[in-house]
């Protein structure tokens, strides 16, 4: 029920479906063995899922260079398979190097995943090195597939400014958040390996997905331990619909086929909105795979969900215990970013009505709307249903209101900005410097003011009493917003 502007994750699900389905097709046609057509299978949902670049053309540069990674990671994993202890080394360096190269943005971040789950898959597959020629046939035919549906068949381009990167407290060393984020990952991953194999020396994979698969996309504490919680609930629901569906199917191949598609969709339509759909619909998929296996029975499902509770437990430790960010200081950050985003808008809006034609607040109004998505996903801790913490909820709750009301301010200004018959009058000089001062109060910025060079008009134009009454809004916003986040600065993500 979440909103689609666009019908942007209906599309790009309905496109997966398509995509996987090709690159299954495929090498069933070439005559691949059965692992082979699910690891094809796999590649091409990745490829998918996982590469998010700006634009297509980066897009497409960063799915041929997936091969490039994955190839060697996967001959690594089969050559290694009889050698426990070396292989659960290379595993836990996978892990690090995945994580660090999260630090190139996008492209990176999908180089690193696809290589981790290429280790991971040859676990799930027990791949040997006699496999690897039809398994690297599989991987490319499933590549060129997906990428002739992604990129052909049906491209659908979103426009979007880069994403906005990590906000430490500072860029070097162990502070890096990327770096941090390494150490933390495989730390979880060593602890859910060494624990997963006590639990189960044949599927102890699945603990080190777990806490590798925890710590995408997140940058605290709070963060890291509710995700652990909704993958753990995810898990737990798809685990009862396995034991419904998945077991009495016995990997019939049409009616199995027929639901992964399903729920293939399902993973990319709920991503965005909910990581606990998306995990109910991994883990029935999952369940199916070992169906079309032969090995799936509910003491398999029931050992699913104990290796989660390992991986989700190491990524807990691993936050608490090495280089922990808490809350406060993630958000801290975002919400200084956020708001140094709508002092730069409010000057390119103010520049614009004074007839500079080449100020454009459009870009800063789109990197807005990033930066208030990390402040909620930041703050989702405190938001959470079951967070004990009331004082700091509710303090939360308005933070993210004034927050929504600057941002929707903002907006608003820029419209009046495009509009070519507003200009800039003397009232709206005084009003952006009001607006200046708030922020400059609120920010944490050592950047020069932005709006005091803004020559007055001496009459009043059209547009300037819309302008106005944005501008006059904002401030009031940043007022409201100033009491919440310097009442007791550190009481509203202490501790979280």
């Amino acid at each position: 029920m979440a909103p689609d502007p666009g019908r942007y994750r209906l599309r790009t699900g309905a496109r997966a479906v398509l995509g996987v389905g090709a690159a299954v097709t495929v090498a069933e046609l070439a005559g691949l063995p059965l692992p082979a057509v699910i690891l094809g299978g796999l590649a091409a949902l990745l490829a998918l899922f996982t590469v998010g670049d700006p634009t297509v053309r980066r897009q497409a540069v960063t799915t041929a260079l997936l091969p490039v990674v994955g190839f060697p990671v996967l001959a690594l994993a089969t050559a290694l398979h009889s050698t426990p202890l070396v292989r659960d080394a290379a595993f836990l360096a996978v892990v690090f190097c995945g994580v660090y190269a999260r630090r190139w943005g996008a492209r990176g971040q999908a180089l690193g995943i696809f290589g981790f789950m290429q280790f991971f898959a040859a676990q799930f597959l027990h791949a040997v090195p006699a496999q690897l020629p039809g398994l690297y046939a599989a991987v490319a035919m499933a590549l060129v597939a997906s990428g002739l549906v992604r990129f052909g068949l049906w491209c659908i381009e979103r426009r979007t400014p880069p994403p906005a990167g990590p906000a430490p407290a500072a860029a070097r060393g162990l502070a890096r958040p990327t770096t941090r984020q390494a150490f933390q990952a495989t730390f979880a991953c060593a602890v859910a390996l060494g624990v997963g194999q006590i639990v189960s020396d044949e599927r102890w994979y699945w603990a080190v997905g777990t806490a590798w698969w925890i710590f995408v996309n997140t940058a605290s504490r709070g963060e890291t331990l509710v995700r652990g919680f909704r993958r753990v609930i995810g898990t737990m629901a798809g685990i009862a619909v396995g034991l419904l569906v998945a077991v009495p199917l016995h990997g019939a191949p049409a009616p199995t086929a027929a639901l992964v598609a399903v729920c293939v969709f399902g993973i990319f339509y709920t991503a965005a909105p909910s990581y606990s759909w998306m995990m109910f619909f991994v883990t029935v998929m999952a369940g199916f795979l070992y169906g079309l296996l032969g090995v799936l029975h509910p003491g398999l499902l029931a050992l699913r969900f104990e290796q989660t509770l390992v991986g989700a437990a190491g990524a807990a430790l691993a936050v608490a215990l090495v280089l922990p960010v808490t809350t406060h200081a993630a958000t801290d950050a975002w919400i200084q970013r956020a708001l140094l985003c709508v002092r730069r808008c409010t000057a390119e809006s103010a520049r614009r009505l004074a007839g500079d034609d080449g100020a454009d607040p459009a870009p800063h109004v789109a990197e807005l709307e990033l930066l208030l998505g990390k402040v909620r996903v930041s703050v989702a801790p405190l938001l959470h249903p079951l967070s004990p913490l009331r004082a700091r909820k509710e303090r939360a709750r308005q933070v993210m209101a004034h927050l929504d009301d600057c941002a929707r301010q903002a907006r608003g200004l820029a419209e009046v900005a495009a509009d070519p018959d507003a200009s800039h009058d003397a009232r709206l000089t005084a009003a952006c410097r009001r607006v200046e001062s708030a922020l400059l109060a609120l920010a944490a910025s050592e950047e020069p003011p932005v709006a005091g060079d803004l020559a007055a008009g001496p009459h009043h134009h059209p547009g300037a009493e819309r302008a106005l009454a944005h501008l006059h809004d904002l401030e009031a916003a940043l007022a409201s917003l100033a009491r919440p986040l310097q009442d007791e600065p550190r009481g509203v993500f202490a501790k979280v």
